[in-house]
C-alpha cells in the first residue's frame, strides 16, 4: 500500500482578514482532494519569534514548524505582497529553516514547493520571484502558481470566501499538481526534477 503523502502548507499574514491565507487553504483543499495529508501552519497564529543566529534553541512554536516542514512530502507557501517582496513574518519563518542544514539529508532537499502570492495590485509575481530564490536556497524544487492572486479583495471576501472560480480552480489544481509530482518525485529518484515542475506549472496555468 502506498503511504499518504503530507503536504504542509505554510502562509497566511499576520492581519485577521488574510487572504494569503484563504489562497492557501484553497490550494490545501485540492491537496488533499488529490489524496494528501494536509496540514496549515498560519503564521498568525504559529506567533513566532523573530529567527536570531545568536539565540538558535527553538520554541515550542519554531520546533513545530521546523519539524512539520521537514516531515513534510511538499509544501504549499503563500505569502501577500508588500513592498514589491513576501512579507517580514513569511522571511522569518523561512529564516528559522535555516536550523535544518545540518540535517541529513539537508534544509528541504527534494522537496516539491507551490508558490502562491495574493497582492492588492497586479504585481504579485515579485513575491513569487523572491520565494523561488528561498526555494533554491533551501535545495527544493519550486511548481510556481504562475498567475498571482492580484487585487485580492476583489477575489475574497472577509470571511476568506472565493468569488472568483477560475482562481478557485487553479488554487486547487496547485495543490493537486504538487501531490502528482510529490508522487513521481518519491516513485522515480532518477526524474528531471526541474522537467516535471515546469509541466506541473503549465497545468496549473491550463486550469484557468
Amino acid at each position: 500500500m502506498t503511504a499518504t503523502l503530507k503536504i504542509v502548507g505554510l502562509g497566511g499574514s499576520l492581519a485577521r482578514v488574510s487572504r494569503s491565507r484563504a489562497a492557501l487553504r484553497l490550494a490545501l483543499e485540492g491537496a488533499a482532494s488529490a489524496g494528501a495529508e494536509t496540514t496549515l501552519l498560519d503564521l498568525r497564529e504559529l506567533d513566532l519569534p523573530m529567527y536570531d543566529p545568536d539565540h538558535e534553541e527553538p520554541t515550542v512554536a519554531a520546533e513545530l514548524l521546523i519539524e512539520s516542514c521537514y516531515g513534510a512530502d511538499g509544501m504549499l507557501w503563500s505569502s501577500p505582497m508588500y513592498q514589491g517582496t513576501i512579507s517580514g513574518a513569511f522571511k522569518n519563518a523561512l529564516d528559522w529553516l535555516h536550523l535544518l542544514g545540518g540535517r541529513e539529508p539537508p534544509f528541504l532537499h527534494d522537496k516539491v514547493i507551490g508558490l502562491i502570492s495574493a497582492a492588492g495590485g497586479t504585481q504579485g509575481l515579485q513575491a513569487i520571484n523572491t520565494m523561488e530564490f528561498a526555494t533554491r536556497a533551501l535545495r527544493a524544487w519550486d511548481v510556481p502558481y504562475v498567475v498571482p492572486v492580484s487585487t485580492a479583495a476583489r477575489v475574497f471576501d472577509e470571511d476568506g470566501a472565493v468569488h472568483d472560480a477560475s482562481v478557485k480552480l487553479q488554487l486547487e489544481t496547485l495543490g493537486g499538481e504538487v501531490v502528482r509530482v510529490a508522487q513521481r518525485f518519491a516513485a522515480d529518484g532518477s526524474l528531471h526534477r526541474a522537467t516535471e515542475c515546469e509541466e506541473a506549472a503549465e497545468r496549473v496555468a491550463a486550469a484557468a
